[in-house]
């Protein structure tokens, strides 16, 4: 039996989430009544149970769209439903491994922001300089920008011939991604001929869109994206799977602790229910407390590309303008990357005294998957010889709850989440977390947490700047706008 089917492994790897430091019950009482108490703004037990019947509304109507593609909440089901798709997965990642030296995913938010945090947290954090017995995977890559000298910089440290290309798009209209799959594809027909599109691996929607007329018409090997996935939902589904498998992470454990977490948040009582209590506290914190601002700060490399998922998650789906029955509201969070010890010395000063418009949320690693010692020495210098005979990871937990009592002390509201240690289960845990935890807050904001328009809007823009068929109306107003005034440039 492999051990995420044990309950004695699941209950030892689950998750925590602590939001005592939230709550008027840890921040300092002199500090709420001081000039700043009405900025402070810690949460009550009061202030719970008076959402209880918002809430319950808010809990009613998403119960009803759980896993149903229209409602773009098939994610939900993503840990049930792909046997056969992960067994094909891990057998073509198996034929990857064996004939490719590189394989590189050519994808923009979140087919790029999901496989490089998988990759950081599960792999090795040198992973690429490795040499390939120790990888037994090919070296891997993400091109989730357009910036020419990147592309140039990628092209110098690869064979085309020996690298397979993901091109991830769901529409196949994504104009950085296909600008991307054209370079790619011209290459390998340079250097391959006719067998170029064996080099080449489309994970697309099984029906609808430019990029699976693509892969019909060349024959490229193709992984579907299923109906009512979006983008920033999608590192459950082949786009994040097949990456992740090539690289020999462990795909079976990470959905089988998605489905833990998925239990999890099925518990009716939200006092023992993680994903929803956090979801129903940061609508809280932003629509009562006036905290526009959250920090996601993990103290552990190996989780650091992880609050750059997170900000897509949170700041795509929370950031909407119009609420569902079509008023003008503006919510949203801004959410903020930072990374502990490093960011105790760049960041952590603004967050302890600076304004009362932030929450920090900490994530935290109970056991890291290595310890290392520090040696003796210097002595005759007690600032550096106290240091001997610890260890690294003694240092970076006492930085951890040194930085959370230096914020809580100082009225600054901040959250724990807690992974037992780094692995595949736990990964799968924290993502669908997250993901629950912004589908709640959603309902409770009363927009809709899986659309972008505000996206939308900037790609209509490229589209008629390039001159895409169908957008000149939208190039005309383009070159409307008003020359800017030379006055205001300096």
């Amino acid at each position: 039996m492999k051990r995420y089917n044990e309950n004695s492994f699941k209950n030892s790897m689950k998750l925590r989430y602590d939001f005592n430091n939230l709550m008027d019950t840890s921040i300092d009482a002199k500090l709420q009544d001081s000039q700043f108490a009405d900025k402070v703004g810690a949460i009550s037990k009061a202030d719970i149970e008076a959402m209880m019947d918002k809430y319950t509304l808010a809990r009613e109507s998403l119960d009803k769209k759980l896993g149903k593609a229209e409602y773009m909440l098939a994610w939900t089901e993503l840990a049930y439903n792909q046997d056969e798709i992960v067994a094909d997965i891990l057998d073509y990642a198996k034929k990857v491994q064996d004939k490719f030296d590189n394989f590189v995913v050519l994808g923009i938010g979140g087919s790029a922001l999901g496989p490089i945090a998988l990759q950081q947290a599960l792999n090795h954090m040198h992973y690429n300089d490795l040499p390939k017995d120790a990888r037994k995977a090919p070296k891997f890559f993400v091109e989730d920008n357009v910036d020419p000298e990147r592309m140039m910089a990628l092209l110098d440290v690869i064979e085309v011939k020996k690298t397979c290309f993901n091109v991830v798009s769901k529409s196949g209209s994504t104009s950085e991604t296909m600008s991307q799959y054209l370079i790619a594809s011209k290459l390998l027909q340079e250097a391959l001929g006719d067998k170029w599109a064996e080099n080449v691996i489309a994970t697309t929607d099984h029906k609808k869109g430019n990029l699976i007329k693509i892969a019909q018409k060349e024959n490229i090997k193709t992984f579907y994206i299923p109906d009512g996935v979006g983008g920033r939902f999608s590192e459950i589904c082949p786009v994040g799977l097949l990456p992740a498998a090539v690289c020999g992470i462990d795909i079976e454990e990470l959905l089988a602790g998605v489905a833990y977490m998925d239990e999890l948040s099925k518990e009716k009582n939200i006092y023992k229910n993680l994903s929803h209590m956090a979801g129903l506290l940061m609508y809280i914190a932003m629509e009562q407390k006036d905290k526009n601002i959250q920090v996601v700060m993990p103290y552990a490399d190996s989780l650091k590309y992880m609050a750059d998922w997170h900000a897509q998650l949170w700041a795509e789906s929370l950031g909407k303008k119009l609420s569902l029955d079509g008023k003008t509201v503006h919510v949203g969070q801004t959410p903020v990357k930072a990374v502990g010890v490093t960011d105790q010395h760049s960041q952590v000063q603004l967050y302890a005294e600076g304004p009362f418009d932030k929450v920090i949320t900490f994530i935290g690693v109970d056991n890291y998957r290595n310890e290392y010692r520090i040696p003796e020495g210097c002595e005759d210098i007690p600032d550096v010889s106290f240091l001997g005979g610890h260890t690294l990871n003694e240092l970076i937990q006492s930085e951890y709850d040194a930085t959370e009592y230096a914020l809580t002390t100082a009225g600054k509201l901040n959250q724990r989440i807690t992974l037992p240690e780094v692995n595949a289960f736990t990964i799968g845990q924290l993502i669908y977390f997250f993901m629950i935890q912004t589908a709640v807050a959603g309902e409770l904001l009363n927009i809709d947490a899986f659309n972008q328009p505000g996206v939308e809007a900037g790609k209509n823009a490229t589209y008629a700047l390039l001159g895409k068929k169908g957008y000149e109306d939208t190039k005309a107003k383009l070159d409307a706008r008003p020359n800017k005034n030379s006055d205001y440039i300096l």
